[in-house]
């Protein structure tokens, strides 16, 4: 229950996020829909978006908080705020000379990631000069990240988690304003006014935190002392880190290539690289809501279990927490891939966005989705090794995972002669391993995950998921064939197969005794006010 509770709490900051970040995409594809423009656009903001997972939230987050958190119970505030500073000088100086050398070398790295862009005029020096407006982004978010780092090692939680709401909003009111009403008077393209929204948006993101910052006694100054040991042990702790995000960079970086090198039957080389992000949109919120949330939840209970050499509870905890990984992932994973043309069409299309890009964004979507369970499982396994003092092995399987990654696309995309959906394809085969073996090495440490127990509640889970895809595609295709395809029709599926689904899967789920139910049928009698009636008339 208290793995579920602080959950649920962190669910709801990143359900916030997810939405915003879905309004965003729901702007960007009414005005620019799978076109030359939206590819050159997210492929040049993907550039500094994997350096910013890789330096910034990723590497950043995991090497400062535990040295921040360390001089916070162990040494004087003062101290603190001193490695704050010098930590964020030396972001300033890195990352901005990082920014810098990506801004000078945009044009090696589109050709690098996207070689197809040269065979459409225009694509590539469009992509080209959008990657040198928004690399100053990944300075932004990097100092957002440690502002983020220094609030929640104070305990304040709250504005961090809905910062990056500020940055999905923030880019797309600066982008809107910057492209379309200022833009016209000053010589600017609408998608050049959208890149420059991100950096806006990065800019409020880091802002929003600063008065909390201040609130907690920290305040910036520029610092520089190379020879702190404080500052050298966060860098020193960054290598592995490095290498085990780069594995996933990589692995992106890969599969753009190649989605620049599709050639859709009606499109051409125009599409395959906006179908895959719009879709990797929509994965983003369950895993966001279910895989981050329950992750972020179980690190600290593990961490407490394996400081105290408490292997049993480690394992029960960890074997809850995959159960729950299971019980919300699986029907979410059914329901995009019935759903998933439903949802597209209802939330995107429209604008330039038309119905065969809603088909083609479904595909995609539907490729993403057989990875979810796999996905979010490894949001939960990674964190645990760490719990264990382990981040070797984390990263080996990151690194083996770049070979599955390149020989399944090559696979798919070349020999079996699938398109952008094989990409995504490739995407959940990936996730799918990462998740097999850290599960078997993590079992074979800790003398078992309770895995009797985990596949008698997945396989009852996919019976109950099963049943509720039944009733969901019924209700879906009735629906759809009654009214035929608009955004109307679209709604109206949802509107009855979603709750209609749900409703199967929990009855289903109680009828198999789903253990994983318990906690999310007591957090609900929380807020039944019958339920509360009756206890408190006893």
């Amino acid at each position: 229950m208290s793995v579920f509770r602080s959950a649920s709490i962190v669910s709801a900051a990143v359900a916030l996020s997810r939405v915003s970040g879905l309004v965003r995409e729901m702007v960007m594809a009414r005005l620019f829909g799978a076109s030359l423009a939206y590819d050159a656009f997210l492929l040049a903001f993907r550039i500094p978006n994997l350096t910013r997972d890789l330096f910034a939230e990723g590497a950043l987050s995991s090497a400062f908080v535990p040295k921040f958190t360390e001089y916070l119970n162990h040494r004087s505030r003062e101290e603190a705020a001193q490695l704050a500073n010098l930590v964020a000088t030396a972001l300033i100086m890195l990352v901005g000379g990082f920014c810098l050398l990506g801004m000078a070398a945009s044009p090696w790295l589109v050709g690098l990631l996207a070689p197809g862009f040269h065979q459409v005029p225009g694509k590539f020096e469009l992509a080209v000069s959008l990657t040198r407006v928004m690399f100053p982004f990944l300075l932004l978010v990097a100092l957002a990240a440690q502002a983020m780092g220094i609030l929640n090692a104070c305990g304040q939680f709250g504005i961090p988690a809905i910062s990056s709401t500020f940055f999905n909003l923030g880019s797309v009111v600066f982008g809107l304003i910057l492209g379309l009403v200022l833009g016209p008077q000053m010589g600017v393209q609408p998608i050049e006014g959208m890149a420059w929204g991100v950096v806006g948006g990065g800019a409020l993101q880091m802002l929003v935190q600063i008065p909390a910052l201040a609130k907690q006694g920290f305040r910036f100054r520029f610092l520089i002392n190379w020879q702190d040991p404080g500052l050298r042990h966060i860098l020193a702790l960054m290598g592995p880190a490095i290498l085990g995000n780069a594995a996933v960079q990589i692995n992106v970086m890969v599969n753009t290539s190649f989605a620049a090198d599709v050639l859709d039957p009606l499109r051409g080389h125009d599409g395959p690289v906006s179908w895959l992000g719009y879709a990797f949109r929509f994965m983003q919120l369950p895993l966001g809501l279910f895989g981050v949330a329950i992750a972020s939840a179980t690190l600290p209970a593990v961490s407490r279990s394996a400081a105290a050499g408490n292997t049993e509870e480690f394992r029960r905890t960890l074997s809850r927490s995959l159960g729950m990984v299971f019980l919300l992932t699986v029907p979410s994973s059914a329901g995009l891939i019935i759903l998933g043309r439903s949802m597209i069409g209802a939330i995107y299309e429209g604008g330039s966005f038309n119905a065969y890009d809603t088909a083609q964004t479904a595909l995609a979507l539907n490729g993403f989705a057989f990875g979810l369970v796999g996905y979010a499982a490894m949001k939960v396994l990674t964190p645990a090794f760490y719990a264990l003092q382990d981040s070797r092995t984390p990263m080996v399987v990151s690194l083996l995972s770049v070979g599955v990654n390149f020989f399944t696309a090559t696979a798919l995309i070349r020999l079996v002669g699938l398109g952008h959906e094989g990409l995504a394809m490739t995407t959940s085969a990936v996730a799918v391993f990462g998740f097999l073996v850290l599960f078997w090495i993590l079992r074979g440490r800790l003398g078992g995950i309770n895995g009797r127990e985990l596949a008698s509640s997945f396989a009852r889970i996919v019976v109950a998921a099963t049943a509720m895809g039944l009733v969901v595609y019924f209700l879906n295709d009735r629906i759809l064939a009654a009214l035929g395809p608009g955004k109307l029709s679209y709604l109206a599926a949802l509107a009855a197969a979603i709750p209609g689904g749900a409703a199967v899967f929990w009855a289903v789920c109680r009828m198999l005794d789903v253990p994983e139910l318990e906690p999310v049928t007591r957090s609900l009698d929380r807020f039944n006010p019958w339920r509360r009636a009756t206890i408190s008339t006893r």
